[in-house]
This record gives structure tokens, sequence and C-alpha cells, in this order.
């Protein structure tokens, strides 16, 4: 392995994407298009096919920025709607906190979707700048809707804030062809971004939260038609396109050697008919707990670290990503509360053969769905998709992901894996453990709460 180097960082935070989207995993001619620059990357880097964010967008935000399940943070859910005072508080330390307070140069583009107002914006958290909306793009909608009255009702619109500032400024209203749009705008920030920290020899940081594949699916005008496979393809290509367009970058000003790209989807597809996304080989959509929603495609290149060409089904959670890119930068994680993130760097650049974590706990609010170890699936509320009604089960159910993958057998004959209940059981009591000595923060906390650790 060449000499260790401390890297830049590009996030590529995709929203809503299935595992049955890209070609380099369970789409291509099933979705109709074939998403070369991220096959091609994946070529070049670590494909993960067991990696795992939390149910919600918020959650998964929250857990990556901080290492912690996002129940800990009051963050297990989406907001409904325009809300103040909610979100991560001022005692949180994201990457961006952390990154900044190495020296990085660190910004944020895209929805934030992990709280409002003073002390828990991008900038509030070691961000230098941001811009984007505070929630989703659906608020998009809100134009559209005959029963919406502007002067009446909240205007969503697009924020932005600069380290120094004291409050957010409001930008144009988020509407249909801003949204369609709106990833124009964060490549163009992002570009300079870049520019400026390669001009001044700074490492930097740069969050990079893709608008695609969140309803409503719009494509741009260049991409309109360009697959022949509707709406939903054209905006794969999109995606494929943006992707791209930031790697380019990089080569065109000789950072590639020098900057670990992440490339990771926040959840399972969309399960809203019109825009439906495809969970590939598994079953289910966002807000639920089927396998489908705890796999998103994950890939992570870094030359002369990571070796190209690599594929595991190892565990990987979206908290580990924290642990591991801090140690990238040398940076250690906090000591002073509970991180739930493992360093995977070992694996990654394949001093070890296997992932640093066998399992995970899964949420859906703040309600304990079931835990994961291995290949197995301890099942305590079942819910597949949105749409479908979870149903708590009176007596917990084991699926064995291999010869049950889609998750249809209620009692698995003759064997009924109980034996793996002692690992489940563990995850559980661990959890409940750190939560005794570190209570969870309660959603909508006034923002200057520092937890009892007793």
């Amino acid at each position: 392995m060449a000499e260790r180097r401390t890297p830049n960082i590009l996030f590529f935070h995709v929203d809503n994407l299935g595992f049955g989207e890209l070609s380099s995993y369970a789409g291509g001619p099933f979705r109709g298009v074939v998403t070369e620059r991220i096959d091609a990357f994946a070529a070049e880097g670590f494909r993960l096919t067991n990696y795992s964010p939390e149910a919600q967008c918020t959650p998964t935000r929250s857990a990556l920025l901080t290492g912690r399940h996002a129940i800990r943070s009051g963050t297990q859910s989406v907001p409904i709607g325009a809300t103040d005072g909610w979100g991560l508080v001022r005692w949180e330390r994201t990457l961006g906190d952390l990154l900044d307070d190495a020296g990085y140069a660190s910004a944020a583009y895209g929805k934030w979707h992990v709280g409002e107002g003073p002390g828990r914006w991008p900038t509030d958290h070691g961000f230098r700048e941001w811009y984007g909306p505070a929630r989703t793009y659906d608020e998009a909608l809100w134009p559209t809707d005959p029963w919406y009255r502007p002067g009446r009702d909240r205007v969503s619109r697009m924020l932005e804030i600069r380290a120094g500032d004291d409050d957010v400024t409001e930008r144009e209203q988020l509407t249909l062809e801003v949204r369609r749009d709106c990833d124009l705008e964060y490549l163009r920030r992002a570009e300079g971004f870049i520019r400026a920290a390669r001009e001044d020899d700074e490492p930097f940081f740069v969050y990079f939260n893709h608008s695609l594949m969140h309803m409503p699916t719009v494509p741009r005008a260049e991409f309109t038609g360009s697959s022949g496979q509707g709406e939903w393809a054209d905006c794969l290509l999109e995606l494929d396109h943006d992707f791209g367009q930031l790697l380019d970058l990089l080569a065109e000003l000789d950072l590639t050697e020098d900057t670990m790209v992440v490339f990771a989807g926040d959840n399972g597809p969309e399960d809203v008919l019109l825009w439906r996304g495809s969970p590939g080989y598994w079953e289910g959509s966002y807000f639920a707990g089927g396998e489908g929603n705890l796999r998103t495609p994950c890939i992570v290149r870094w030359p002369g670290q990571i070796p190209a060409g690599r594929t595991s089904n190892d565990i990987m959670h979206v908290t580990d990503w924290f642990t591991t890119l801090l140690s990238a930068a040398g940076v250690d994680a906090p000591s002073d509360r509970a991180i739930d993130g493992i360093d995977q760097s070992a694996w990654l650049t394949g001093a070890e053969d296997r992932s640093g974590r066998d399992g995970y706990l899964y949420w859906m609010g703040s309600e304990l769905y079931g835990a994961k170890w291995h290949d197995f699936k301890l099942v305590l509320v079942a819910q597949r998709y949105l749409e479908e009604a979870a149903s708590r089960l009176p007596t917990p159910r084991i699926v064995n992901l291999i010869t049950d993958p889609q998750e249809r057998e209620a009692i698995a004959l003759p064997h009924l894996h109980t034996w793996t209940a002692e690992h489940f059981n563990r995850m559980i009591a661990d959890f409940g453990h750190s939560v005794r000595t570190e209570p969870l923060i309660p959603p909508g906390t006034d923002v200057d709460h520092t937890p009892d650790r007793g």
C-alpha cells in the first residue's frame, strides 16, 4: 500500500436510491439505462452490497454526520412540513465540526434535513457554506396544490448561509422548475469551492447531497427523453452524468489520487407510484423494515489506499462512515458520548479481510423494528413497504436472507435458526446499556440541551 495521505473527502449522497437502479448493482436494462460513469467508478473502487442506511432520509443523514443512531439525537423521523426548532442540538459533534477543527475546508450542498433554526444550520456544525432546501423536495409540489395559498401558507424556499452569517438567506421558492434544475446550482457551487480549496492548498470535505432520486423525479431539459424509457430512466442518466462531472473536476485539478470519494444512497427506493423506484433483488421501500430499505448502493474510491475492483457482502452501517472518514483524516472520534460507528479503514484498505461489524439494530421512527446479524434478520415489526400496514409480531421472526431473500416465510422449517438469538440479544442489550449511560435526546429538544451522562 502506498504511503498514507490525508485525503480530501467528497461524499456524494444520493436521495432514495434503490438497490435495483444502478447497472453495477441490480438495475441496468431492467431500469432502462446503463449508468456508465458510476459503473466505471465502481470498477476503480470498493463496491459494497450490504451497506445499511437508516430507514428515512433524516435519520440516515443524522447518523452519517454524527456517527450515532439517529434515535440518540432526536432525529429519528422526517419532519412533516415546515417546522421550527427541531433537529440536532449544538452538543452534537458532526463530521463538519471535527474536520473543520482539523483544518479542512468543509461545505454542504443540497438538502440539510437534520435541523432548522439558529444553532442547527450547517454553519453551526463546521461547514463554511451551504445552499439547498432545509427539508425535502416534495415541497416543490406545494405551488401545484389548488388548496395551497402562498399568502396564507408557508413558502418553501432554497436557503443559503455562510460561516459568520447570523441566519440563513432565503432564495428562490422551491417550485418544480427550481427542483428540476437545482443540482446544476449545487454543481456550480461545489466546483467553485473545490477550486478555491485547491488554490489555497487546503484539504476539503464536500458533502454533496444530490436531489435524485427523490420524488418528484423531473429530468432537466437536456436529459428529457434521453433514455427513451421515461422520466425515471432519464433521471438516472442525469444522476450518472452529474456524478461524472465531479469526478472529471477532480481529474482536471489533479486531485483524483488525493481524494476519497464515497457514493452512497441514503435509504431504500421511492414508493410513490408515479415516481416509484426499485429495490432490485430485495423487497422493500423507504419508511419500512424490508431488506430493500436496509440496503442501498455504496461505493468508495481512494487510489493507492483502497484497492480497486473489490466487492464485499459484509455489513457496513451508515454510522461507520463517520468514524472511518475521521480516521482517514487522522482525527479521533469523540470519546465523551455514545458513538455507534466502527472504523472500517482496515477492511476497506485490505489490511483486514472482513468488516469490523457483524450486525446492527434498525428502527422506524422511535420503534425498534428489528436487528440484522450477518445474513439473518430478527423481525420484531413486519413491514416491507411504505404503503404496507406495520404489524408488531407477537413472536419475533428470524429470517435467513440467503434462503428467503424476499422475506416471504413466517416460519422457515426445518431450520428455525433460533441459535442466532444470542447475537441479536447481545446487540439489543448493548444498546440498552448505552442508553442507561447516556439518555436519548427527545425530538424537539432545546438547541442548547446537553445529555446527562450521570
